[in-house]
């Protein structure tokens, strides 16, 4: 069975002032972490192609992942950033979009000072110019933004949207009733994907079980269907709570009971299909 990592990080503090990193209770991820780190873990689970997703609000950073990419034949590619609200935002997407590892655009939308960021008309200009070019679009969505999911949605149809990490559910708490209604409301637009992904980061760091997790991953199901769901590591700050292989098994235990066409879905077929990753045996 094919897999993809539709969702993973690297860092090299030395590159990027990565300010959130010198937090607290960040201290167990703030150390390099590069492709040579990442492999040996794809490769103990099984998973052939990966994909960076953005930390920074940098085209330099594009930049030196499309280096590493040229550099590492398991990586498929990049969810680079541009900056949406600028009047150069088309010039500077014109860049990179022709890159064949070049996937799509993420904002950290989540640490916005305004909640309504993500429908503010500047933005939606640039989120127009990604629909123009047929470039996806990541949402870093906490439970409070989700609502804005559907606007966009419906004011950029032809826009492929992804919900990171499931928007972020209080799975410590085992809580729906600020979250589900909004997930749903966003599952109903055919252009909206989820990522499976950075879950155990939102349940009891010290003490999670794949059992925490099954409510939400059911729930995203119900709503989206495998079709439209993918797996995500978010390596390496998963490793605030477990291992890359713990998360890898925690997902497989919750998607067991559904069939190999659903699993390879979820697992690769649904991230190749969104991102425009060649597969040969994706299906």
């Amino acid at each position: 069975m094919d897999k993809i990592d539709a969702h993973h990080h690297f860092w090299e503090l030395s590159r990027f002032d990565y300010a959130w990193l010198r937090a607290e209770d960040k201290r167990a991820i703030c150390r390099d972490f590069l492709p040579a780190d990442l492999k040996p873990h794809l490769e103990a689970c099984g998973i052939s192609k990966s994909i960076f997703v953005q930390t920074r609000h940098e085209l330099a950073e594009n930049r030196w992942v499309l280096d590493l990419c040229e550099q590492n034949d398991f990586l498929a590619g990049i969810v680079g950033w541009v900056d949406l609200q600028s009047p150069d935002c088309e010039e500077q997407l014109l860049e990179f979009k022709d890159h064949p590892k070049f996937l799509g655009i993420r904002h950290v939308t989540q640490d916005e000072p305004d909640d309504d960021f993500i429908v503010h008309q500047k933005t939606l200009r640039g989120l127009k110019v990604l629909e123009k070019h047929r470039v996806p679009f990541d949402l870093l969505f906490f439970v409070k933004h989700l609502r804005h999911a559907p606007t966009v949605a419906m004011l950029c149809p032809e826009l492929p949207l992804v919900l990171d990490h499931l928007a972020k559910p209080r799975i410590k708490d085992q809580a729906f009733d600020d979250w589900e209604a909004n997930f749903r409301a966003a599952a109903n637009c055919e252009n909206v994907y989820c990522k499976l992904s950075g879950m155990i980061t939102e349940a009891d760091w010290d003490d999670w079980k794949p059992a925490d997790l099954k409510p939400y991953i059911d729930i995203a199901l119900d709503a989206f269907g495998p079709d439209r769901l993918m797996y995500g590591s978010d390596w390496p700050v998963c490793e605030l709570a477990g291992s890359y292989e713990q998360v890898h098994a925690a997902l497989a235990e919750n998607i067991a009971d559904l069939s190999e066409t659903e699993q390879q879905r979820i697992w690769a077929g649904t991230a190749a299909e969104f991102y425009g990753i060649e597969l040969a045996t994706v299906r």
